[in-house]
């Protein structure tokens, strides 16, 4: 008789649910559908012949079976996890230069980290700068991969997501929407953003003004916190003190930008096509609506 074994994937999705508190951040964390997440928290309870898991009102509550497990569980992973790292870790090895504007920096501290854990043999520098100067400095082979908001003149890249851009402004304080409309924008060439935003104004109409410009949103935030001016931003860059303007604005609804992997013309090395899957990875799931 074949002993039974436990599937590690199962495992990693109940301790995803009891970490996260839900089905749904769990499927958020684990890149998963929701329907996903569920499906495997049921097939390792037929599996077990046991419940793991119930709903008291809104929230789900694990059952002492499924606090017993997730003993288990975590020492299981954990011992899979430093197998994993430790082949890994002799097999790649070097130096690596990645490219990520300052605000999308904030997508990949968890990428950055695991990576590091998987890794520590690899070297990695990341250089900030514009989207379109490190687009231009990966074809120049000074970069090995960069992560950029893809442009217009110039696309290339492997799109991995597709983001909605949407208008912000302070959470407390806001300027008046008449026009001319006070814009926070980047500077001229630092991103698709201002050109986006400039011709679906024009197209409708409306009159503005450039009131702030930086090249990154860490520049343009705290004037638009005060009420100053008014910032074109993807969800992933909203923060508790912004809130997004829909259609009762009167504001024109503006168009998704597309994120893009650019890679150096030779062949990727060993550590930047690793980190290249790591990021698809991470970035593959739909933009927070």
């Amino acid at each position: 008789m074949r002993a039974p074994t436990f599937d590690l994937t199962l495992l990693r999705t109940l301790v995803a649910v009891a970490d996260n508190g839900s089905v749904t951040a769990a499927a958020k964390r684990l890149s998963y559908t929701q329907s996903t997440v569920s499906m495997q928290l049921k097939r390792l309870e037929e599996q077990l012949e046991t419940s793991l898991h119930e709903r008291v009102g809104r929230k789900l509550k694990i059952t002492a079976d499924g606090e017993r497990l997730l003993t288990h569980a975590r020492r299981l992973l954990a011992v899979n996890d430093d197998a994993w790292q430790d082949m890994q870790a002799r097999q790649v090895s070097g130096e690596l230069r990645l490219g990520i504007p300052e605000d999308y920096a904030l997508l990949l501290p968890a990428v950055l980290t695991y990576f590091h854990q998987l890794y520590p043999g690899v070297s990695l520098e990341v250089i900030c700068g514009t989207s379109a100067d490190l687009a231009e400095r990966v074809k120049n082979d000074e970069l090995e991969l960069a992560l950029v908001t893809r442009q217009r003149r110039s696309p290339g890249g492997e799109v991995i997501r597709r983001e909605p851009l949407l208008w912000a402004v302070g959470l407390q304080h806001q300027p008046l929407l008449r026009d001319p409309l006070p814009l926070a924008l980047y500077s001229r060439g630092a991103d698709v953003f201002r050109e986006v935003a400039e011709q679906a104004l024009e197209s409708a109409g409306r009159q503005w003004q450039v009131a702030y410009t930086s090249q990154s949103m860490s520049g343009l935030t705290p004037v638009v916190i005060a009420g100053l001016a008014i910032v074109v931003i993807t969800r992933s860059m909203l923060t508790p003190m912004l809130k997004p303007l829909d259609e009762s604005s009167g504001l024109p609804a503006l168009p998704s930008i597309e994120l893009a992997l650019h890679w150096a013309p030779h062949r990727p090395s060993e550590p930047a096509r690793r980190l290249g899957d790591l990021i698809r990875r991470q970035l593959a799931a739909p933009a927070p609506d």
